[in-house]
């Protein structure tokens, strides 16, 4: 019977350092009404949400549906905004079929050849054309399908123009924009994994555990990040997964400072003495009592560093230490065209560059309209 009472006692206790303790337990809808009152904040959620949409719908959305948005046409390269062509499709290939998701996931491989012409005309079932080679018509070679062939003319709508390759730029910026989220998110997940153990480890025991801890963290914090991720980078390899785990593995140290720092200051309130006094072990008292206190400041710490990796991976791309060709990056997109700058067509690293800023924005954004709602006014 007083083992019950005591019980009771230790979860009064605990509701009221949940209820009354630091920012991270505030009820959620309290958090909520605070946040939408920022107007910063709502519109960087909404920019987010947007862009995960995006992200997520990826080939159901974009104009081209081949695998990575790779559909190339040179001689519709470095066409402005807004450009637009007669698209012959001749169906010479056998249809791949795929479902919804699979097309949504990893696109679908073209049943066509599609030709871009300039004009074309049909006389006894025959279709005459005239290829594209450019700007001016009547210099393009003249050809005819063979009679029986299967075909349809569509005109082709390129509203970012096309790269170099003839590329749709808009697939391309839009297939990137899984990319740089999906790098941001498994990065994270490692980030907090890491960052969160080690942080909860070193404060709650501290001593010489805490003092190993701290000196690992302290040398990770001396190297220079975008050095140590090109180092992990050359020892995994190039690639899109080896992305994650780079830039994963180079962000967990702010989180684990800012979570020894919490569980320091928490591991001396009243709940967690009355949890020892119970008998709970230290895993128990860690996972179910101390860290859900802590998860608010993470909260915050990971809004900044989302943004942080999604800078990450597009200067890796950049450097051609990111995700590799065909798969599109926001990075790479960069890397390919700012000789364009200079130049008339100073769009086609601008516009990557663009939504770069403004993913990054967002995220820092909702991260101080985060930290702003969740904080106790005393």
């Amino acid at each position: 019977m007083k083992l019950k009472l005591n019980s009771t006692l230790f979860k009064k206790k605990t509701f009221k350092q949940t209820s009354q303790g630091n920012f991270s337990s505030k009820p959620n809808s309290v958090v909520w009404k605070r946040l939408r009152k920022n107007p910063l904040a709502v519109v960087s959620m909404c920019v987010i949400v947007l862009f995960t949409l995006v992200a997520i719908l990826g080939y159901a959305i974009t104009p081209d549906k081949t695998p990575y948005a790779n559909e190339q046409h040179l001689e519709l390269a470095i066409k402005k905004p807004g450009f637009k062509v007669q698209m012959l499709k001749v169906y010479d290939r056998e249809e791949v079929k795929t479902n919804f998701f699979e097309n949504m996931l990893f696109g679908t491989p073209s049943s066509t050849t599609n030709i871009p012409i300039y004009k074309y005309s049909v006389k006894d079932d025959i279709l005459t054309y005239e290829t594209f080679t450019g700007d001016n018509s009547n210099e393009g070679e003249v050809k005819s399908l063979k009679k029986g062939t299967k075909y349809e003319i569509e005109e082709k709508h390129y509203l970012l123009g096309t790269d170099k390759y003839g590329r749709c730029l808009l697939s391309q910026l839009m297939i990137g924009t899984r990319v740089s989220l999906s790098v941001g998110f498994i990065a994270i997940i490692i980030a907090i994994f890491i960052g969160v153990t080690l942080g909860a480890i070193a404060g709650y025991f501290g001593g010489k555990v805490d003092n190993v801890i701290m000196w690992f963290i302290n040398v990770i914090w001396s190297i220079p990040t975008i050095l140590l991720v090109i180092a992990i980078t050359f020892a995994l390899g190039k690639g899109f997964w080896q992305v994650f785990v780079a830039v994963g593995l180079t962000m967990w140290v702010d989180i684990a400072r800012m979570v020894r720092g919490q569980v320091m200051s928490l591991k001396e309130q009243e709940f967690v003495l009355a949890g020892k006094a119970l008998g709970f072990s230290n895993s128990r008292i860690i996972i179910k009592h101390i860290l859900p206190n802590v998860v608010g400041a993470v909260t915050v710490v990971i809004a900044s560093n989302f943004a942080t990796a999604i800078l990450q991976e597009a200067g890796l791309s950049f450097l051609g230490l990111g995700v590799q060709p065909p798969i599109p990056s926001w990075g790479s997109m960069i890397k390919e065209n700012y000789g364009y700058i200079i130049l008339d067509a100073a769009y086609m690293a601008i516009i990557p560059g663009v939504a770069i800023m403004l993913l990054v924005l967002s995220f820092f954004m909702l991260g101080s309209g985060l930290r702003q709602a969740m904080e106790v006014k005393q």
